[in-house]
C-alpha cells in the first residue's frame, strides 16, 4: 500500500495544532505501524514561536522546541521553506539552508503559514525602521535598545516612535518607558510616542478597553499623536503628515498584518487581507484537497457574522479543527464544523497590568492586576505546547477539548 500524505505548510501555533490533530485522528482509527498516511510539517525550523511575547524584553528566548513533541506523536518535520505551491500536480517546492530546491508531493494540503506585516511604500520605512513581527526581527530591536546606552545621551537617543496603535503597537509602547530606564538610566528623560492615522488609539478594539489604554499610557508618560500618518522615516527622526518631525533613533512599524503571500499561489477567492475563504470545515470551496487555517483562513466563527481573527487565540482552535478534518477527509470519517463562540482579548500595559476583555463587544472584566495575571498565565503557559507525551498531546487536540482561556468560568465571567 503507497503511503499518501498530509502536508502542512507552516509550524506555528496553527500549523502545529493541525499536525497534532491530524495525527490524533489517524492514530485513534489505524495502527500507526500499519497507517498509510504520513502527517508532514515543513517550515524554517522545528520550533513554535512565541510571536505573542516578542514585544517582550529578551525575545530570543521566546520559542518552545517541537522535536520532541513531533517525534512522540509520529509528525515528520522536513526544514526548508515553502516558495511555490502547485495546485495541478499536488506538490511544493521547498528550498533548504543551502539555497537548494526540492519538491514534495501532497494528498491533501494545509495552508497554516500564517501572516506577516505590511510595510507600506512610506520613503525610508524599511531601511530605518524595527519591528517585533518576527523573532529575528524582534532581537534586532532588542540589541538596538540595549546598544543605545553605549552613544551620547540626546533627545533622539532617549526617544523611540511607535508607528501604530494597535493591539502590537500598545503593548510595545507600554513596555518601553521601564525598560528604556533599565537600559539607559532611571534619571534619564526617555520619550515614547505613539503616531497613529487613526483618529483614537486601539480602534480596531473598540470603545470599552479604550480609556483603561489612555490612562495607562498617561501614567506611564506615554504620547500619542493621532489622526496623523506618518510621512517618511530617516536614521535621526519620523516626519508625520502634520508637519512635526519627531527626532529619533529607534523608529518601531507595528502597521497591520496581511496573510502569508502563499495564499496567493492558490486561485481561490480571497479577503482583502489575503486571507483565503474557507467553508465551515476550512476547506478551500474551489479546492477540495487544499484546507486553510489559522491567519490563512477567513472562517466564520459562528453564525452571527464574527469571523476568526488574525491571533493565537484563534488559530490554536482553528488549528484542531483543521488537523480534524483533514484527516477525517483522508479516511472517510465525519468532519467536525469549525466554532469558536466565544471571543476574549488580553492587552499588556507592562507596569499599569493589562485589560482583559470579553465577547465582540470587548466588554472590560480584568484590568490592572487581576488583569495582569490573566495575561501571564496566557503567556507563559497557556499558548506553549503540549508535553511530548503522546497521550497528552492528543488529548490537548481534540477540537473538542475547551481551551481554557476562552472559558466564561475561567474568565470569571457569565456568558
Amino acid at each position: 500500500m503507497s503511503q499518501k500524505r498530509i502536508l502542512v505548510i507552516g509550524a506555528g501555533f496553527a500549523g502545529m495544532w493541525t499536525a497534532l490533530g491530524a495525527r490524533r485522528v489517524i492514530d485513534s482509527n489505524t495502527s500507526r505501524d500499519e497507517s498509510s498516511i504520513e502527517v508532514a510539517v515543513v517550515a524554517p525550523e522545528e520550533t513554535l514561536v512565541m510571536r505573542p511575547r516578542l514585544y517582550e524584553n529578551n525575545p530570543e528566548s521566546m520559542t518552545s522546541s517541537l522535536t520532541d513533541l513531533f517525534a512522540a506523536t509520529g509528525v515528520r518535520f522536513i526544514k526548508g521553506t515553502v516558495d511555490a505551491i502547485n495546485t495541478i500536480d499536488r506538490k511544493v517546492s521547498v528550498e533548504d539552508a543551502t539555497g537548494a530546491h526540492n519538491d514534495v508531493s501532497y494528498d491533501r494540503l494545509v495552508l497554516a503559514a500564517g501572516s506577516r506585516l505590511v510595510r507600506p511604500n512610506i520613503p525610508g520605512l524599511r531601511d530605518h525602521t524595527f519591528s517585533a513581527d518576527s523573532i529575528g526581527e524582534a532581537v534586532q530591536l532588542d540589541e538596538h535598545l540595549k546598544g543605545l546606552s553605549k552613544l551620547p545621551s540626546s533627545p533622539a537617543r532617549n526617544t523611540v516612535v511607535v508607528c501604530g496603535g494597535g493591539f502590537t503597537g500598545i503593548e510595545l509602547a507600554a513596555e518601553l518607558p521601564a525598560r528604556l530606564r533599565s537600559i539607559l538610566g532611571e534619571d534619564v528623560d526617555v520619550r515614547v510616542v505613539v503616531v497613529d492615522r487613526s483618529a483614537e488609539v486601539g480602534s480596531g478594539l473598540g470603545p470599552g478597553p479604550q480609556p483603561v489604554i489612555l490612562e495607562a499610557f498617561k501614567s506611564l508618560g506615554v504620547e500619542t499623536k493621532l489622526g496623523v500618518a506618518v510621512t517618511a522615516v530617516d536614521a535621526g527622526g519620523v516626519s508625520i503628515a502634520s508637519g512635526e518631525r519627531i527626532e529619533t533613533l529607534t523608529a518601531v512599524w507595528t502597521g497591520g498584518m496581511v496573510a502569508s503571500p502563499l495564499t496567493a499561489q492558490i486561485p481561490a477567492e480571497k479577503d482583502n487581507l489575503g486571507r483565503l475563504h474557507v467553508d465551515k470545515y476550512l476547506r478551500v470551496p474551489s479546492h477540495p484537497e487544499i484546507f486553510a487555517t489559522g491567519d490563512t483562513a477567513l472562517a466564520a466563527t459562528d453564525d452571527e457574522g464574527h469571523y476568526a481573527m488574525m491571533s493565537c487565540q484563534h488559530a490554536m482552535v482553528l488549528g484542531r479543527a483543521a488537523g480534524h478534518n483533514v484527516a477525517a477527509d483522508m479516511l472517510g470519517l465525519s468532519p467536525k464544523e469549525y466554532s469558536q463562540d466565544v471571543y476574549a482579548t488580553c492587552l499588556d500595559l507592562g507596569p499599569q497590568g493589562a485589560v482583559v476583555t470579553y465577547g465582540w463587544d470587548r466588554k472590560v472584566v480584568f484590568t490592572g492586576t487581576e488583569g495582569k495575571e490573566v495575561k501571564q498565565w496566557i503567556n507563559r503557559s497557556l499558548i506553549y505546547p503540549p508535553k511530548a507525551d503522546t497521550k497528552e498531546a492528543f488529548a490537548a487536540a481534540n477540537p473538542d477539548a475547551k481551551i481554557p482561556t476562552l472559558d466564561p468560568a475561567l474568565l470569571k465571567v457569565s456568558a
